[in-house]
């Protein structure tokens, strides 16, 4: 069984939406691309370990939208990701022509049509599926239960506005916090694995 790991970038407001760049995604009007850019940097061991785990070579796992921007952009840049052009791409998407994924000249890519293939995915051998970005995605992965793992990269910044994950209709559960770590600028790196279902009770009560 392979874990469905999902890793984002996150604002305290919870959102997701273009991190990297300015021009990264500016559908819906959005005005603030480049927003984790003014929290990196500076000497912090603890956080680079973090970071290696994070982009450590895994099989992706990606909606349409992040498929697009990293199909464009990771080919030029692979020097940045090691073993970003070598592992399995999986898309997510009722639109992209099978042929046109498949002949990208990002290797190794593969279309899935409907979360159901995701299940079967996650019933093969193989990597973890690491899941970034891809909110629509998301969304529908937390909604029938099967994201086993959440990284968020928390920033201190409230945007107002932009793609969000955690919008409602996500299946409750509890999720345990097995590693974090706040980097000198105040980001909250954390790692949790799925633990059970929400249990409620009386504050207080032993």
């Amino acid at each position: 069984m392979r874990k469905v790991i999902v890793q984002e970038f996150i604002s305290l407001d919870g959102v997701v939406q273009a991190p990297g760049a300015p021009d990264e995604d500016t559908s819906d009007g959005f005005r603030y691309g480049g927003w984790t850019a003014p929290f990196s940097g500076g000497d912090d061991p603890a956080g680079q370990e973090f970071m290696a785990e994070v982009l450590a070579p895994a099989d992706l796992l990606l909606g349409r939208k992040t498929f697009e921007i990293f199909e464009d952009y990771w080919p030029d840049h692979a020097e940045s990701w090691p073993g970003v052009m070598d592992v399995t791409k999986y898309v997510l998407s009722t639109s992209l022509d099978e042929a046109r994924v498949s002949g990208s000249r990002w290797p190794n890519c593969k279309v899935l049509r409907n979360v159901d293939e995701v299940a079967a995915l996650k019933r093969t051998e193989g990597s973890p599926l690491k899941v970034w970005g891809s909110s629509l995605l998301v969304r529908s992965l937390l909604a029938q239960g099967r994201v086993d793992e959440l990284v968020l990269m928390t920033y201190p910044v409230v945007l107002g506005q932009g793609k969000r994950v955690f919008e409602g209709g996500a299946e409750p559960a509890t999720f345990r916090l097995v590693k974090g770590h706040v980097t000198p600028t105040g980001v909250f790196l954390a790692r949790y694995e799925r633990a059970c279902e929400v249990r409620t009770g009386t504050v207080g009560a032993g």
